[in-house]
């Protein structure tokens, strides 16, 4: 490592072309850049890492950050710039006391083969172990910390509690349903394949499973798997299914909003019909974000740690290889491509 520190070389990168609205992102709203220049050090009294890219998260807030909008919680996407997202990353070199070369870190990172990390405070250092290190953007990373936050805190599960999943083969939706399993609780999920159910049911432990894009109409759906009623709703989608899962809570029901995936693309959203059913039922819904719990992140990492450990988690990914192939990964999260939590491999170690 030390014989290319200090070095000029080529930095290949994946640039924001533009804003969309009204429409899935798709391949061309990225694209490939080479030839740009980066001088691989940290520059003195920055207080900067310089780090090599390994793993890159395609994860689906990153839509709502290709829209000119500076009302959410994180600022979009400037055009004609690198995006940036989670990512796993070698230290080659640091200005900052916390890191030393040769340190495993996850956080923000840009989508390129080498950035310089100025945020340091949002980075983690990893400790090794015999976990692989992409499950940090995945299982031990955003995705697997929404879950278990969002389950645990906003869900406040009880043995014995009916619980449904949507999109619930996806990076999140996958841990909360094993979680729930796990707490003694009964659990169906949707999703938009018969392949996925497949693997919700005969992987991943759920007790039944359904490909919504089959089903005429939601709420009859829902009556069918959840005859008595659904006690926690974790809803990645939003839309049709929240409204069709409202009208199925029981009383006391409670509804974690974590996703609107469906309405992603919308530039006038439709309002769900059955709010109603919030007063009838007494049905609390919170939205939330898994940054509003960082105090509970070393309890997270070591129940799930532990639990992969003892064979009682398993977690899908979706693995893309090289930065190259980083646009069709992203806009496959859109059309259901993918197969658990997406992941580009940018290099190995």
């Amino acid at each position: 490592m030390d014989e290319i520190v200090g070095k000029t070389v080529e930095n290949k990168q994946i640039i924001f072309r533009d804003y969309i609205d009204g429409r899935s992102p798709n391949e061309t709203d990225l694209e490939i850049r080479v030839g740009n220049k980066i001088k691989l050090e940290a520059p003195k009294g920055s207080g900067a890492l310089l780090v090599k890219n390994l793993y890159l998260s395609c994860d689906p807030y990153m839509r709502g950050r290709m829209r000119n909008f500076h009302g959410s919680y994180i600022p979009p996407f400037v055009p004609g710039s690198v995006i940036e997202g989670f990512g796993v990353s070698k230290v080659l070199d640091s200005d900052n006391p916390n890191f030393r070369r040769g340190d495993l870190v996850s956080g923000f990172t840009g989508w390129e083969e080498y950035s310089l990390i100025n945020r340091t405070e949002q980075m983690r250092k990893i400790e090794q172990n015999d976990i692989p290190l992409s499950y940090y953007v995945g299982l031990l990373g955003m995705p697997g910390f929404t879950a278990y936050a969002g389950f645990y805190e906003v869900c406040a599960p009880k043995k014995g509690d009916y619980v449904f999943v949507s999109a619930a083969s996806g990076a999140v939706g996958q841990l909360v349903g094993q979680l729930a399993k796990l707490h003694g609780c009964y659990v169906v999920g949707s999703s938009g394949t018969s392949h996925k159910v497949d693997l919700l049911k005969n992987k991943l432990g759920f007790d039944e499973a359904f490909n919504y894009k089959e089903e005429q109409d939601l709420d009859a759906a829902l009556k069918r798997y959840f005859p008595e009623g659904i006690d926690i709703y974790f809803d990645n989608v939003g839309g049709a299914m929240l409204d069709a899962a409202l009208l199925n809570m029981k009383i006391h029901g409670r509804i974690a909003v974590c996703g609107m995936i469906s309405e992603n693309n919308i530039t006038s959203p439709v309002g769900i019909r059955n709010v109603f059913s919030l007063i009838t039922k007494r049905i609390r819904m919170q939205g939330f974000l898994q940054s509003d719990y960082l105090h509970l992140f070393p309890c997270f990492l070591e129940d799930v740690i532990g639990f992969y450990k003892q064979g009682k988690i398993i977690f899908l990914e979706d693995m893309n290889e090289g930065l190259e192939s980083g646009p069709a990964a992203f806009a496959g999260l859109f059309s259901g491509r993918n197969v658990g939590k997406q992941v580009i491999r940018v290099a190995s170690n």
